[in-house]
This record gives structure tokens, C-alpha cells and sequence, in this order.
């Protein structure tokens, strides 16, 4: 079995039944590597913080080099399962977003998330399809995070959302999804019947309307991702401190913080 298939393989026993995977997405080499040495079990990106971080608006704005190669300094510096965001896959065209997910696969990714947005379901149905049509025809394997955008969008609220986002992780599991991804739904009841009605591992969003992690895990869900959020806290310390620096000429912001920071030349050297 290759790296990346055995990578794979691990990441997916990591959303076996009973557990909750807890991501910490990062948007670079730091702070995939920060959150490896705090203990991740996975590293995942957020493809919001990782375009921020690149100079780019979120969106699918970012070059198809830019995600390469971010992916590939994320991998060079951990040793978990990566998974990348891959947003709508970076085109409509399903054989196209299997070249791109092929090339992460060369890379050693072990996953993506990959989302409908506001596009018709069955087009994310058939980007699975092709996606998995191309690993099988390699020898190798893809973990995909199927993302339902129903509550993240607001496409459909109350029963009527509810009842879209089964269909959807329905059809999503049976063009060979790996998990689905409901973010924005804070419902614990809803969260439930999603659990107890799609066949994929259920990952939600933390978000502070989220229930607690133990109530999560209570209704079922095995994978919980924090988004853009970690990194929105980062540039938020990072603008407080150069705010009050510029502003007020005070350095006091700056320090609050620093000590924090990893020792990073000792965790690349």
C-alpha cells in the first residue's frame, strides 16, 4: 500500500462510529505544523484562511499553483493525514476537478472537502463520481467531505431545509462520498435526524450557536471543524497589535500574545 493510500486509510478510521474527530483547520505550513505539535490527530485547511493568507479573497480566486503548492509545504512539515478544502473543486466541469484532486493525490493528500454551494446537487453528485472514477483507475484513494451549503447559504430553512439537506446527503453518499459536511446547522434535533438518516459521517461547523462538543458527539457526529476561525483569530491579534502600535504607539498588544508563539526553528529544523 502506497504513503498516501495508508494516510487514507488513516484519516478515515479517524470518523469511525464513537468517535469525534476535532480539526483545527490551518492556512499554512505554521500552523498545520503549530496544530500537529498541540496534538491534532488530521490536519484540514480552510480554504477561506489559506486564500487570506495568499493574498487572495475567498471564493475559488486562488490559482490552481497557489493551492498546490501551500498543500504541498503543509505537507512537507507534518506527518498526520491532510486534508485540503478544495471549495467547488475550481471549475464545473467534473473531469476537470478530478485532474485537480488528482494532482493533491500525487501531492500524498489524504482528503478534501469539496461543496455544492449554490450550484444544483447533482452536479457536486457527479464531480464525486469522476473523482472517484480517477483514484480507482490510479490504484489510489481520496477521502471527500461532501459540503451541503442548504443552512450555510440559506437556501431553505425549517422542515423544508431540513428535508433538502437529507436529500442531498443521500444522493452525495451515493456518488461515493466519504462524510457530510452541514455547516450553519446548530439544531441539535436537526443534527440528529441528519446523523440518523444520511450513511456518511456527519461533520459540523463550530460556530457560537454550535452545541457543546460532548452534545455533538452524544447525537452522533464523528467530525467537527473550526473553518476560517482559527486564522480569523490570528490576523484579528495580528490587526490589534498593529493597530494599537500605529494608533496609540503602544506595543503592549504585541506582547500579550508573542510569548505564545511556537518555538517554529526548533519545530522545522
Amino acid at each position: 500500500m502506497s504513503g498516501q493510500r495508508e494516510q487514507v486509510e488513516k484519516f478515515r478510521s479517524l470518523h469511525a462510529q464513537g468517535r469525534l474527530l476535532l480539526l483545527p483547520n490551518a492556512w499554512d505550513a505554521a500552523s498545520a505544523r503549530l496544530a500537529e505539535e498541540a496534538g491534532a490527530e488530521a490536519i484540514a485547511t480552510s480554504s477561506a484562511a489559506l486564500a487570506w493568507s495568499n493574498g487572495y479573497a475567498d471564493g475559488e480566486t486562488m490559482t490552481r499553483e497557489v493551492i498546490l503548492a501551500s498543500a504541498r509545504a503543509i505537507l512537507r512539515v507534518v506527518h498526520l493525514p491532510v486534508s485540503v478544502d478544495s471549495e467547488a473543486g475550481y471549475s464545473p466541469d467534473p473531469a476537470k476537478v478530478a485532474d485537480h484532486v488528482a494532482a493533491l493525490i500525487d501531492l500524498g493528500v489524504a482528503g478534501i472537502n469539496l461543496e455544492d454551494g449554490r450550484d444544483p446537487p447533482d452536479l457536486l453528485a457527479a464531480k464525486i463520481r469522476a473523482i472517484k472514477a480517477m483514484a480507482r483507475a490510479r490504484d489510489a484513494d481520496i477521502f471527500i467531505n461532501a459540503r451541503c451549503d442548504v443552512y450555510l447559504r440559506n437556501l431553505a430553512d425549517g422542515e423544508a431545509g431540513l428535508k433538502e439537506t437529507l436529500r442531498r446527503g443521500k444522493l452525495y453518499a451515493e456518488a461515493g462520498a466519504d462524510g457530510f459536511f452541514v455547516p450553519a446547522l446548530n439544531d441539535l434535533a436537526g443534527i440528529r435526524e441528519v446523523v440518523k438518516t444520511v450513511s456518511l459521517p456527519v461533520n459540523i461547523l463550530v460556530m457560537r450557536a454550535t452545541p457543546p462538543l460532548a452534545e455533538l458527539k452524544a447525537a452522533g457526529v464523528r467530525r467537527v471543524s473550526a473553518g476560517a476561525l482559527i486564522g480569523r483569530a490570528a490576523y484579528g491579534a495580528a490587526q490589534k497589535a498593529v493597530t494599537m502600535l500605529l494608533k496609540e504607539g503602544k506595543p503592549d498588544a504585541i506582547f500579550a500574545t508573542s510569548g505564545d508563539c511556537p518555538e517554529f526553528n526548533r519545530l522545522f529544523g
